[in-house]
């Protein structure tokens, strides 16, 4: 299918510098590479639980229990 997009001339580039190190058109490469963004998009990153995305644990943190939020919604007003 033919469409006009507007893209940035650097990007422009490296998309044509894909294309001729794979061999392929501009128009592959990039049909390729926005269908990898939108399926990355689209997908939980990391793990999930229940289909809720889980985040990922910062060093030092304190674990969150039930314990944790039933203190916490205890405290609230």
């Amino acid at each position: 299918m033919r469409t006009t997009l507007s893209i940035d001339n650097d990007v422009l580039a490296a998309a044509k510098g894909l294309a001729a190190m794979q061999h392929k058109t501009v128009g592959t490469v990039v049909s390729a590479l926005i269908r990898q963004a939108l399926q990355s998009q689209n997908a939980p990153s990391g793990n999930a639980r229940n289909g809720v995305p889980l985040l990922p644990v910062r060093p030092g943190a304190m674990p969150v229990t039930p314990e944790l939020v039933n203190q916490l919604r205890d405290e609230l007003p």
